[in-house]
């Protein structure tokens, strides 16, 4: 009888210890054989390998193909157009107001002008045109008379209004 409370007593307290024991030597085991076989597999890199350095691409190149060039690098169009007015919109939908011998007409951005170029972007103070491979600049003409003229201060004053002929005083009583 002892035996069998020895077994139903004990057996359970056994194996609450030995079943961690052993999964820690199984995995212990599985870890060594890893380590082992990542020593055979070690490859050996061959120091006297010479690797080819490549050519940087011409940077101008690739910078001119982006359509990216330095602030004030445009050279000015040749095109035989003023820029009277620009109406800058959202993507594709900016127009510009062109004048040549025959007259001014609005274009459209990738519209071909009748010089041969084409309208490429249209910005609030110019245009930027597409001409012969190269991307030139069309400033937008100034005014040449001035809206608001200076008076001399020795001289006369602005003119009087005139506005004693729409307003009269009436004495008396309104109509």
């Amino acid at each position: 009888m002892s035996v069998s409370v020895w077994i139903g007593s004990r057996l359970p307290k056994a194996l609450l210890v030995l079943v961690p024991l052993l999964y820690g030597l199984l995995l212990a085991g599985q870890e060594w054989r890893f380590r082992q076989a990542l020593a055979r597999d070690v490859p050996v890199v061959d120091e006297s390998q010479v690797v080819p350095v490549r050519a940087l691409p011409n940077v101008q190149a690739v910078a001119t193909v982006l359509g990216l060039t330095p602030e004030g690098a445009h050279s000015p169009s040749a095109e035989p157009m003023t820029l009277q007015a620009s109406f800058v919109a959202g993507q594709g939908l900016s127009r510009a107001l062109l004048a040549d011998a025959t007259g001014p007409r609005i274009y459209q951005v990738g519209e071909r002008l009748p010089g041969g170029s084409v309208l490429r972007r249209v910005e609030a103070s110019h245009v930027m045109l597409w001409r012969n491979g190269r991307e030139e600049r069309l400033a937008l003409q100034q005014e040449t008379k001035p809206l608001l003229r200076r008076l001399d201060r020795e001289g006369r004053g602005p003119a009087p209004l005139q506005a004693a002929q729409y307003l009269r005083p009436v004495a008396g009583q309104s109509e």
